[in-house]
């Protein structure tokens, strides 16, 4: 393989919002490439349960958008509250800003993007145990992580958001989706503006790894 490419492509796949080209359309024909190579990944028992609503009906994205807007906005100021309450743990306060300011430019225009992609998984979890909701989830976010693998190499980005999950009955409703389905994410996808991404300031791996025991550094 190409070490450098494949590197590049996992280093730089990022969450992307304000950057997001919300006047150019995206090809159907795309999105459908992009989930023939998600459905590679692997799931749970390998019983590939998975199934991807695809939205891009104007009346329906604005409905989406909205309820997106609203739960955006509930999450912000209860974070803002826990935040001023037990201070600060921000290890980049400078990076921290911009992802805030564009996850409201995104709520505010969610309903803008081309195409909204929402991965979902046959089952529900609300009272089963760890081992059951890892395995269900873990069926359907590896596959939705490969689609944004592709889409990235494509010229395409997405975000990952979950916040449309405080409405899902509702979106199922407004979608037709089974009571039976769960919903994991909501992605919102189109072309990006500007140059190429780069890789993000985190926190180095060795200072999040433990080996044999807790805290324990190689």
């Amino acid at each position: 393989m190409d070490l450098a490419t494949v590197d590049k492509l996992l280093t730089t796949t990022r969450s992307v919002r304000k950057r997001l080209d919300l006047d150019r359309p995206v090809p159907p024909e795309i999105i459908e490439e992009c989930l023939e190579i998600a459905i590679q990944a692997p799931t749970g028992s390998n019983s590939q349960g998975w199934h991807f609503m695809i939205v891009t009906d104007a009346e329906k994205k604005a409905q989406i958008g909205e309820l997106y807007k609203q739960s955006f906005f509930i999450y912000a100021r209860s974070n803002q509250e826990q935040t001023e309450s037990q201070g600060s743990r921000e290890h980049d306060p400078e990076q921290q800003s911009r992802v805030v300011k564009s996850a409201v430019y995104l709520a505010q225009n969610m309903h803008k993007v081309p195409v909204m992609v929402i991965p979902c998984i046959e089952g529900r979890v609300e009272n089963a145990g760890p081992m059951a909701q890892a395995g269900l989830y873990g069926s359907i976010l590896p596959a939705a992580w490969s689609f944004m693998f592709a889409l990235r190499a494509r010229g395409l980005g997405a975000a990952w958001t979950t916040l449309h999950l405080r409405y899902e009955q509702d979106i199922a409703d407004i979608l037709g989706i089974p009571s039976h389905i769960t919903q994991a994410a909501l992605l919102p996808v189109a072309y990006y503006t500007g140059e190429d991404f780069q890789p993000a300031k985190r926190v180095p791996a060795v200072e999040v790894t433990s080996w044999e025991s807790w805290g324990n550094k190689w």
